[in-house]
């Protein structure tokens, strides 16, 4: 894939933590958040998380993400993020909903490294599949559909939720 700008390193050892409101819009984010990302805290506060959405990232598994933690369940997911100069940083997500009185009302992110040799080889070449797919689909509606369809084909064959397929690479690589 090709991204524009640097790709920006963190720490083994750091973690980048925020938390969200129900629509996805910033409620929190720690020093390193803000460091890696390149924001002011007040920047961000209020935003929705998308404004470090990087455009090589694709739709596809954001709706799987949203529909999963939307269930109350929880998620982990490999991401490529945008900062605020235009350099990319990846992570390993797990994100999970946050309970007030019993009823989720948020969510709370922790991000760390990921092993460089998954991204890519592995994660670079799907998320490459999953884009292909949605920019050659008419509308953008009908490209993200496709694309969470090929990535449930492909969890099928392997017989993996996508937790676990995820999972599996955190273990193998």
């Amino acid at each position: 894939m090709d991204y524009p700008g640097a790709e920006v390193y963190f720490d083994q050892n750091d973690l980048i933590v925020s938390k969200t409101d129900l629509k996805g819009h910033i409620t929190y984010a720690n020093h390193t958040f803000l460091e890696i990302a390149g924001y002011e805290e007040n920047e961000v506060i209020g935003k929705a998380h998308n404004v470090i959405r990087h455009a090589n990232m694709p739709r596809g598994v954001f709706e799987l993400f949203w529909s999963t933690i939307a269930q109350g369940e929880e998620i982990f997911a490999y991401v490529v993020n945008s900062t605020k100069s235009g350099d990319h940083y990846w992570v390993i997500a797990h994100v999970t909903p946050s309970y007030d009185n019993g009823r989720v009302s948020g969510y709370h992110s922790t991000r760390r490294v990921p092993n460089p040799r998954t991204i890519r080889n592995v994660i670079e070449p799907l998320y490459t599949d999953l884009n292909r797919i949605e920019a050659g689909s008419s509308n953008r509606k009908d490209g993200i559909q496709k694309s969470v369809a090929r990535l449930e084909e492909i969890l099928n064959e392997k017989g993996q939720s996508y937790n676990e397929f995820v999972s599996s690479l955190m273990r193998e690589h």
